[in-house]
C-alpha cells in the first residue's frame, strides 16, 4: 500500500492514539494532534518508540479557540505538500454547561464547530491530494433530533443530549459536505467507532467498553480501505458495515441549516 499522510486529531489518547499508532505501524506518515505541544510531542515519541517509524510529525491546537485552529491549518498547509486523509477525532463528553470564552458551549464547540472549521481550512490541500479522504467519527449516540434555538444550551442542557446532537451535527456535516464535493475526487464519511474503553466513555457512561484496537479499526478502515475509493456519504460502523443514520440526518434542510449557521458562527466562507 503507497504510504499516505494522515493527520488523526485527538491523538494523544484513546482511539485517535490508537488509530494514529495502529496507521504508523502500516508505515504511513501521521500527523499527531494534540490540545498542546507537550501532549503531541510525548504520544508521538511513544508512537515512534512502539513502531520504529520516522514519519511521525506533531501539530497543537486547543480545540476550543477557532484562532488556535486558524494556526494550526496554516502550519499543516505549509508542512506537508498534501493530506490524503483527516481524521476528526477528537471529541469530549461534559456533564455540565462550559461556556468558553469565545461563548460557545464546549461540546458543541469541540465536537461541532472545530471539526467544521479545520475541515473547511484545509480543504486546498485536500483538493490537491488525488483521492483524498475526510473521516468524522460520530457515534451511534446520535440524536434523533435537533433544536436549532439551543445550539449553545441557551434553554436547557443535558450532558448526554448535548454529545448526541453533536454527534448527530458530525452526520449532517458529513453528508452536506459530500454533497458539496460530489464532483470532485474527496470523499466524506463518517462512523461509529464502537462502545470503546476511553476516558470519553468513562465520563459519560462509566466504566466497561471495548478495547482501543477495535476503537481503531472502523477510521483505519475509513481512511485506507480501497474499496471505499469514490464512496462519500457513507455512515458506517463494525469496520465496513455501511448502515443508515438517525432519520434527521437524511434532511437536507436540515443539514443546510445547520451548514449556514456554522459558516457564520466560525466566520468561514465556502
Amino acid at each position: 500500500m503507497k504510504s499516505k499522510t494522515i493527520l488523526v486529531t485527538g491523538a494523544t489518547d484513546g482511539i485517535g492514539k490508537q488509530t494514529a499508532f495502529e496507521l504508523a505501524q502500516k508505515g504511513h506518515k501521521v500527523i499527531v494532534h494534540g490540545r498542546n505541544k507537550d501532549k503531541s510531542e510525548t504520544a508521538a515519541r511513544e508512537i515512534r518508540a512502539q513502531t520504529g517509524s520516522d514519519k511521525i510529525e506533531t501539530v497543537s491546537a486547543d480545540l476550543t479557540d477557532l484562532h488556535a485552529i486558524e494556526r494550526m491549518s496554516s502550519e499543516v498547509r505549509n508542512t506537508v505538500s498534501q493530506l490524503d486523509v483527516l481524521i476528526n477525532n477528537a471529541g469530549v463528553f461534559e456533564n455540565d454547561r462550559i461556556i468558553l470564552p469565545n461563548g460557545f458551549e464546549k461540546t458543541f464547540m469541540i465536537n461541532h464547530l472545530a471539526p467544521f472549521a479545520l475541515t473547511l481550512q484545509l480543504l486546498g490541500l485536500l483538493r490537491a491530494t488525488p483521492n483524498a479522504r475526510i473521516v468524522n467519527v460520530s457515534s451511534m449516540a446520535q440524536s434523533g433530533s435537533i433544536d436549532f434555538d439551543n445550539l449553545n444550551g441557551e434553554k436547557y442542557f443535558d450532558g448526554y443530549n448535548a454529545y448526541a446532537v453533536s454527534k448527530l451535527e458530525n452526520v449532517l456535516f458529513t453528508y452536506k459536505l459530500a454533497r458539496l464535493l460530489d464532483e470532485e475526487e474527496i470523499t466524506v464519511n463518517c462512523l461509529h467507532p464502537g462502545v470503546i474503553k476511553t476516558k470519553l466513555l468513562h465520563a459519560g457512561w462509566g466504566m466497561g467498553g471495548a478495547n482501543l484496537h477495535d476503537g481503531a479499526a472502523t477510521s483505519l478502515y475509513a481512511a485506507l480501505a480501497e474499496e471505499l475509493e469514490g464512496k462519500t456519504g457513507l455512515y458506517l460502523l463494525n469496520r465496513n458495515r455501511e448502515m443508515r443514520s438517525s432519520a434527521i440526518s437524511y434532511d437536507q434542510k436540515i443539514q443546510n441549516r445547520l451548514w449556514e449557521i456554522s459558516l457564520s458562527l466560525t466566520g468561514l466562507s465556502y
